[in-house]
């Protein structure tokens, strides 16, 4: 591959054994969490960090962008080079951003972590059209504790759902875009794959004015958006004198960075194909 004008100087070594990261979105919240994650991740080197065009970020080199010394890779806008530099994209922008480099990915042969949400119905079907071609991994969210909820979400959904009222409550921060948000949509998928029901017709997404009784086979929706909450996510199985809540509160944007750097390192030995959170924690292997 040609190398890319950002390449790494010599404050940041260059080794054959070494995972080559690009990171798109790399000027934003999460964009300057991926960064500082895979700096201080053994076995990752970042190569490419990449911005919008007209973005006040570009030139400037990604290291002291996060607050740390240099290292010789500047953000730029040229997204064909980047990804040309990598072996794998980390991609937490937003559906149509994500979807051109995708493109490029399949193109170019490179893989792709994907944690933006927000995609529609035909747009997922773009990304597992993709996966035919380069391993990619699609999670909403890429927090371990989140997935390991999800795992729990399942069981309790086989042992009590039936007999409880599920409602799915989520709050984030203000500058979120789309709601609910991905992960609480994740939940909801799980709950109601494990009770064999459709979440299109269960769910019911917030309740105004006079609404009648309670459908027992709906899947409640609440969302907050407020302030800098990073991510809050409650599922509650509720029944007659008792009730089981499920809950995740992410207190830093690093959690999910973290998570996104496992999942790199995992999808550089797999095949095409798409797959999510709970095949790189190995959780499918964990019966219910």
């Amino acid at each position: 591959m040609p190398p890319f004008t950002g390449a790494p100087s010599a404050t940041y070594p260059d080794t054959h054994d070494m995972i080559r990261i690009g990171i798109n979105g790399a000027a934003g919240r999460m964009g300057h969490a991926l960064i500082t994650a895979c700096l201080k991740t053994e076995h990752l080197q970042l190569t490419a960090a990449i911005e919008h065009a007209g973005s006040p970020k570009l030139g400037q080199d990604a290291g002291t962008l996060v607050g740390l010394d240099p290292i010789g890779v500047l953000v730029s806008d040229d997204l064909k080079s980047a990804i040309e530099s990598v072996d794998v994209l980390i991609d937490f922008t937003r559906p149509e951003p994500s979807l051109k480099a995708l493109a490029l990915c399949a193109e170019y042969g490179s893989r792709m972590v994907i944690g933006t949400t927000g995609f529609s119905t035909d747009e997922r079907k773009t990304i597992t059209t993709t996966a035919q071609k380069v391993p990619i991994m699609l999670a909403p969210n890429m927090s371990v504790g989140v997935n390991l909820c999800l795992k729990l979400l399942d069981i309790a959904a086989r042992v009590i759902g039936q007999d409880t009222d599920i409602e799915i409550i989520e709050a984030h921060h203000r500058h979120k875009v789309d709601a609910p948000s991905g992960t609480a949509l994740q939940m909801g998928e799980v709950v109601a794959h494990a009770l064999g029901r459709n979440l299109s017709d269960s769910a019911v997404w917030g309740r105004e004015g006079h609404t009648g009784e309670r459908d027992p086979n709906s899947i409640g929706f609440s969302v907050i958006r407020a302030g800098d909450i990073v991510g809050d996510h409650t599922v509650m199985f509720a029944d007659e004198g008792e009730r089981v809540e499920i809950t995740h509160h992410a207190s830093s944007r690093m959690t999910f960075a973290k998570g996104a750097m496992r999942a790199a390192q995992w999808l550089k030995d797999q095949p095409p194909g798409l797959y999510d959170m709970q095949d790189v924690l190995g959780l499918k292997s964990i019966r219910s």
